[in-house]
């Protein structure tokens, strides 16, 4: 694939994220995929890496508690051999009435048209206040 279709595929990701279509999001990865988030695991739940199904499980508790899904908005992408690096922002208020408004980079590895493997760094402190802060 060229630097430009692993572009499209980041954005088709995260398009049918927004679109409440997991299931569609998680067909663009490999059945190996792998999703590293930022954090101490030990001060932030959420932080660590994920396999696929794992990363489905946490996708699918996230939309549980969302009123109306999670927005992602693709800032800007960079794409060089089979990575891709992308700023993207989200919005979405919970049933809690808490509202989740984080800013991410994520680099995505791209292997034979599927994604392989995602960094994600984002503001951690946002992350448990709105998700794990009693």
């Amino acid at each position: 694939m060229s630097t430009e279709d692993n572009k499209k595929l980041a954005a088709e990701f995260f398009a049918r994220f927004s679109a409440n279509d997991i299931a569609g999001a998680l067909a663009t990865m490999t059945e190996d995929a792998t999703w590293w988030i930022a954090g101490k695991p030990e001060q932030l739940p959420a932080a660590g890496e994920y396999s696929k199904e794992r990363i489905a499980r946490l996708f699918h508790n996230m939309d549980g508690r969302l009123k109306d899904g999670l927005k992602l908005t693709v800032k800007s992408a960079i794409a060089e051999d089979d990575k891709v690096a992308v700023e993207v922002e989200s919005y979405g208020e919970l049933r809690n009435g808490r509202v989740y408004n984080q800013e991410y980079h994520l680099r995505m590895t791209i292997r034979d048209g599927k994604i392989s493997a995602v960094r994600e760094y984002l503001d951690t402190q946002h992350v448990f206040a709105t998700w794990f802060q009693p």
